[in-house]
C-alpha cells in the first residue's frame, strides 16, 4: 500500500519506513508532486501534525500522514516545544544551532533538574477520516553533545535508563525506545488491523 509521509527528510523518511515494513511504501511530497514547503504553524505538535496532514490531502487526495516532534526542557518551561526545527535564531531547520542553542539556554540550569521529554505526534488521514497517534521518551539533556548519529537533539537526549544517547543508538535500537518509533509502533498497529 502506498502512503505519503508528509517529509523530506531521508533520516525520518528511513527510521519509519523500516519500523511500517514492506508492506507499505512511504512516498515523500515531492515524489507527488508538491514541492512547496508545507505549512505548520499551529501552536501545537497536533495542530501542526493535523496542518501538515490535511494540506497533503487538499492537493493529492491520497492517504496520508505528518508527524510533528517536539523536544519539551522542563527547566525551560516546556522549550523549544513545538519550535524544536526552529529555535535557534536565524532562518531554516540547523540541527546544530538549535542544540548548541538549547545547551546555551541550560548552561546554568543544575544537574539534578535536566529533565526533559521527547513527544511525536501522528496526524493519518485515511479514506478522508482523521486519526491521532502519539509516543513520548522522558530523560534528560547532557551537557554537549555525546554521538555522531541520528539527527536533531539525539546527540544531547540521554533516554532514563540507558547508558547512551539516541545519537549513540542505531536505528533498530533507537526505534525501540524513541517518541517516534512508539508513535509509529501505534500508527503500524493500527494500519496492520485496517488491512489485515
Amino acid at each position: 500500500m502506498k502512503i505519503i509521509f508528509a517529509t523530506n527528510n531521508a533520516h525520518k523518511l528511513s527510521e519509519v519506513q523500516e519500523m511500517l515494513g514492506e508492506r507499505f511504501r512511504l512516498v515523500t511530497p515531492r515524489e507527488c508532486g508538491v514541492t512547496e514547503e508545507i505549512p505548520e504553524e499551529e501552536p501545537t505538535l497536533e495542530g501542526n501534525a493535523l496542518e501538515k496532514a490535511r494540506y497533503l490531502y487538499r492537493r493529492t487526495g491520497a492517504d496520508c500522514f505528518a508527524d510533528d516532534t517536539g523536544l519539551e526542557v522542563d527547566a525551560l518551561g516546556g522549550a523549544p516545544g513545538v519550535r524544536s526545527a526552529r529555535y535557534a535564531p536565524g532562518e531554516g531547520h540547523d540541527f546544530a544551532a538549535n542544540t548548541a542553542f538549547l545547551l546555551k539556554n541550560m548552561e546554568q540550569v543544575p544537574d539534578g533538574e535536566r529533565t526533559a521529554r521527547f513527544r511525536t505526534v501522528i496526524a493519518l488521514i485515511l479514506g478522508g477520516r482523521e486519526y491521532l497517534f502519539e509516543g513520548e521518551v522522558r530523560g534528560v539533556i547532557l551537557r554537549a553533545p555525546d554521538g555522531e548519529g541520528g539527527f536533531g537533539y539525539d546527540p544531547v537526549f540521554l533516554p532514563d535508563g540507558c547508558d547512551r544517547t539516541f545519537a549513540r543508538m542505531d536505528t533498530h535500537a533507537k526505534n525501540a525506545i524513541s517518541h517516534r518509533g512508539r508513535a509509529v509502533a501505534r500508527l503500524a498497529a493500527f494500519l496492520k488491523e485496517r488491512f489485515a
